[in-house]
């Protein structure tokens, strides 16, 4: 792989995680405090599902800069590579459930747009669809890392 990607693509994630921890470090204690007058009910599973959701990203993108190490090191097609795909995917998995779960906890009453809870459902469905193309991508690393191995045996 061209070595400006990696760099760049290590330059977007770096960029994303310290987005990241920032927007735990501000915007979650903000977010909690503009929710001050709804419910517990709602208010601190909407503080619980965003931080878990910002950790599930952050989970992601860790795994993404190892596989880029990997990439770096030609070991991709190894087993050690199925470990960190096997975590992207629980990560989307786990994002697209948290944001089912934010679109019931946001659903009852007249608070919030039915609209709204509709867009944060349909999120957790293309989130979904994220986890499912990783499986698939998965697959394909499988059957790369079985063919690299057959050619390594044959040279």
């Amino acid at each position: 792989m061209n070595r400006y990607t990696v760099l760049a693509l290590r330059v977007v994630l770096a960029c994303g995680l310290v987005g990241s921890l920032l927007v735990q470090a501000v915007m979650v204690p903000l977010l909690a405090a503009d929710l001050d007058d709804a419910p517990a009910g709602i208010r601190w599973p909407v503080v619980v599902i965003v931080v878990l959701g910002i950790v599930t990203i952050q989970v992601g993108m860790v795994c993404v800069w190892r596989l880029l190490t990997l990439v770096r090191e030609d070991t991709v097609f190894s087993r050690a590579s199925f470990r960190y795909v096997d975590t992207i995917v629980a990560a989307a998995a786990t994002a697209a459930a948290l944001l089912f779960a934010l679109g019931v906890v946001l659903a009852p009453g007249e608070d919030v747009a039915p609209g709204v809870v509709l867009l944060v459902g349909g999120a957790g469905g293309l989130v979904g669809g994220v986890a499912l193309l990783m499986v698939v991508m998965r697959s394909l690393l499988v059957q790369a890392t079985e063919l690299r191995a057959e050619l390594d045996a044959v040279i």
